[in-house]
């Protein structure tokens, strides 16, 4: 099968969407698919650069997301792309620049397109001119219109499922977990310890993750800046990077504590297991994760992790070796401190390993595959002309979008 992926977002852009996209790229190529990218330029990639199966599109940062890209152009050169490859099916991975490229390709060449749900945007809405332009009914409005015509919708999880119906979505919806690939261990946890100066005995808690407001990296400082007077040889990790840093690390100042907690910056792909074998327990404060991609990462790594409830993990952790959800600040650090009192068991990993069966990578593109081929046996051609253009609902989405957010090359 020649498969597209329409995104946004993509290496060497870090961010659970470009890892989610570059997992399922790489499991659907091992099963003998082809693959491929329709994504932004980046200032970080050269123009001249040569990417197998990838197509870089001219973009400009977008508003409120920086490190963010929209596509601007290349509305005709996509179609002709994805003419020559024969592309069977379009999967969006984005609502903005090169998913509405997306759909338009799939219409050109009357093919299926479906697309993956990745953000709630209702928890982001403050980005965007402090939040004056959208608010969350404002979002479940436009990602109805984005919705309409596809043949499909994936949803991450049962949260995600909830929402897009509360928007008033009609296209099918699959629950699909996203699966996670992780590289083997380059330099082992005990490497990591030496380079930060850890004894193999001192308690280490691992933050890793988007510094961003939302997700609340300011409350596993405050819990472990609590824990020292139990563990005053603890040190935490905050790896990472994004618009919230500054703040946080102005919180590390005011409470002294520079000295017991590290801000390390974005980790390559490669060490992330490194970091999380480092740890004897991996936190999230964050309670606006839809797919949790992190916390799949510390199973796989045979960390357990302490996270805020959510119908996601609610799922997810169904025992003590996977993690522990919380609801309130003194479940927090109850948490944290049981992880840290609690030697690693062969038992406890086995049931991760076991875990980790139904979220790994294989499976998800398995998973997806099987949604492919479902709506493409279900998908039937139409000869009306009419198909080919936006509906109204979808004409009007694009124009508060962007306005024409490409132009011919």
């Amino acid at each position: 099968m020649n498969i597209g992926l329409f995104t946004d977002t993509y290496f060497p852009q870090v961010s659970g969407v470009a890892t989610s996209i570059k997992t399922l790229k790489d499991a659907l190529e091992a099963q003998g698919h082809q693959v491929y990218i329709f994504t932004s330029t980046d200032p970080k990639v050269s123009k001249n650069k040569f990417e197998p199966h990838i197509y870089r599109f001219s973009s400009v940062p977008y508003i409120g997301f920086r490190d963010r890209r929209l596509a601007i152009r290349g509305l005709i050169q996509a179609v002709e792309i994805a003419k020559s490859v024969q592309l069977d099916i379009v999967h969006t991975q984005t609502e903005f620049s090169l998913g509405l490229l997306g759909k338009f390709v799939a219409r050109q060449l009357k093919i299926p397109a479906i697309h993956t749900y990745h953000t709630m945007y209702e928890d982001y809405t403050h980005y965007v001119a402090k939040g004056l332009l959208i608010g969350p009914k404002g979002v479940g409005t436009l990602m109805k219109a984005y919705m309409l015509s596809l043949d499909g919708v994936i949803a991450p999880s049962q949260l995600v499922q909830e929402a897009l119906i509360r928007y008033g979505v009609k296209t099918p919806i699959r629950i699909i977990p996203t699966g996670v690939s992780l590289p083997s261990s380059t330099a082992g946890n005990q490497d990591l310890r030496q380079k930060f100066g850890f004894t193999p005995e001192q308690p280490v808690i691992l933050s890793l993750g988007r510094l961003a407001f939302e997700k609340n990296v300011a409350l596993t400082i405050s819990a472990f800046s609590e824990l020292l007077q139990t563990y005053p040889d603890a040190r935490l990790i905050i790896a990472g990077d994004g618009p919230a840093r500054h703040a946080l690390e102005e919180q590390v100042n005011e409470l002294s504590l520079n000295a017991q907690i590290t801000f390390v910056g974005m980790v390559e792909h490669s060490e992330i297991v490194d970091y999380y074998q480092m740890s004897n327990v991996f936190v999230s404060s964050s309670d606006t994760e839809t797919q949790g991609l992190t916390f799949i990462e510390a199973m796989a790594a045979d960390r357990p992790f302490v996270a805020i409830h959510s119908p996601y993990l609610d799922n997810l952790v169904d025992n003590d070796a996977i993690g522990t959800l919380v609801s309130d600040y003194d479940e927090l650090m109850v948490g944290i401190e049981k992880y840290l009192t609690q030697p690693l068991s062969t038992s406890d990993s086995m049931i991760r390993q076991q875990k980790m069966k139904d979220v790994d990578a294989k499976t998800f593109a398995k998973r997806v595959l099987s949604f492919y081929e479902d709506v493409l046996s279900d998908y039937h051609q139409t000869d009306d002309v009419e198909d080919e253009y936006p509906t109204d609902d979808e004409a009007g989405y694009m124009k508060r979008i962007l306005r024409n957010p490409f132009r011919r090359n």
